[in-house]
């Protein structure tokens, strides 16, 4: 696919920001300079290519770490000067390890101080690497899969295992055991997933489904 740099305006150095966003999650996760041969190698194998201006060399994203970028598309500003890279992100997509480069809380206009926003900005890299799995194992699970072991025994035994859970982080929340609840609620966590996943249904479209809801005026649904 040839890329029309017409419509593009690169600095003095013959660069342009992109800006990298998940596509499951609207996570923005990093960003990044490409130049025209990165942009054109980008939309020649799919994956993210950029410019390395401390290092001043193409580099590959991914193609060390494993944390590759799948690209979806790629759109430009209203001026030209911006990229926007949807991709599906393998792993994380930051070099430090963590889900995006976006990870240190400056300001949160909730409490108008400076104080850290109580969120884990790798958890929805993480559920979705975990859906892909639970997906996966539903196709090519071998005999000792337990994943596919619910699959294969259908409906009623997932949604027995999600009230057994849900049971059991009930328990673990009365003994008032930190450690037992979490434990305990990755396993409802999984099951639930597993439940998601035998109904084709996706995290991102649950996600989507809260956002929606926390949008909507004096957050009425909660």
């Amino acid at each position: 696919m040839k890329i029309d740099f017409s419509k593009l305006k690169f600095d003095d150095k013959g660069l342009i920001p992109a800006i990298v966003q998940d596509v499951k999650t609207d996570a923005v996760l990093m960003l990044a300079y490409m130049n025209g041969e990165s942009l054109a190698r980008t939309a020649e194998t799919g994956y993210t290519w950029f410019w390395s201006r401390s290092r001043q060399e193409l580099w590959n994203k991914g193609a060390t770490s494993g944390n590759t970028q799948k690209v979806i598309n790629i759109t430009y500003d209203c001026d030209g000067d911006t990229l926007l890279v949807k991709v599906e992100q393998k792993g994380v997509a930051c070099h430090k390890g963590d889900y995006s480069c976006f990870n240190y809380p400056l300001w949160n206009s909730a409490n108008g101080q400076n104080l850290p926003v109580a969120s884990d900005p790798k958890l929805p890299g993480v559920l979705f690497e975990l859906y892909d799995v639970i997906q996966d194992k539903k196709l090519h699970g071998g005999e000792k899969s337990y994943t596919k072991y619910l699959f294969m025994s259908g409906q009623d035994k997932i949604l027995k295992k999600v009230g057994e859970e849900a049971a059991e982080t009930i328990i673990a929340s009365k003994n008032n055991s930190n450690e037992e609840v979490i434990y305990e609620m990755s396993d409802l966590w999984y099951h639930c997933l597993v439940l998601l996943a035998y109904h084709n249904i996706t995290p991102g479209e649950m996600l989507s489904e809260l956002g929606g809801r926390r949008s909507k005026e004096n957050n009425s649904k909660y």
